[in-house]
């Protein structure tokens, strides 16, 4: 049976890589297409689940985390150059007293920038804020 599910498991691999553009003779593909068969046979193990329905929820939830990530990103670039740069110290702990006084303006003007991104991204918080941007790098912004 294990011959049969490592099969279907590669020959879904095939599939998915093959849809991608991505074709079987490029050594590197060979590599990842393993690494891959691997990863999923373990999860499915570990789950207790069909290896197929494992791949099906990666990729689903891939294709969602890409979506957020580009909506968020376009929202990012809606924002004004001062509401990026309150938002990156934000995102990397600042008070809005800290912010303030990193920027140069008023603690009354970052919560006025505030309201502005937290209302361009459609959130509520500053923790919602760094929750949808905490994979992102704003280690740059803290000089």
């Amino acid at each position: 049976m294990q011959g049969v599910r490592g099969a279907m498991l590669r020959a879904l691999v095939r599939r998915l890589l093959d849809r991608l553009g991505l074709r079987p003779e490029d050594e590197r593909l060979f590599a990842l297409e393993q690494a891959l068969i691997e990863s999923v046979r373990a999860l499915a193990e570990r789950e207790q689940r069909p290896a197929d329905e494992i791949l099906s929820d990666l990729l689903a939830n891939g294709l969602a985390q890409r979506d957020l990530t580009q909506e968020a990103w376009q929202r990012w670039e809606g924002l004004s150059p001062r509401e990026q740069q309150v938002t990156g110290l934000i995102c990397l702990g600042y008070t809005n007293r800290q912010v303030a006084a990193h920027l140069g303006i008023s603690a009354e003007t970052v919560k006025a920038h505030m309201r502005a991104i937290l209302l361009k991204f459609s959130l509520h918080s500053k923790g919602e804020l760094r929750l949808l941007l905490s994979n992102w790098d704003f280690s740059a912004w803290d000089k």
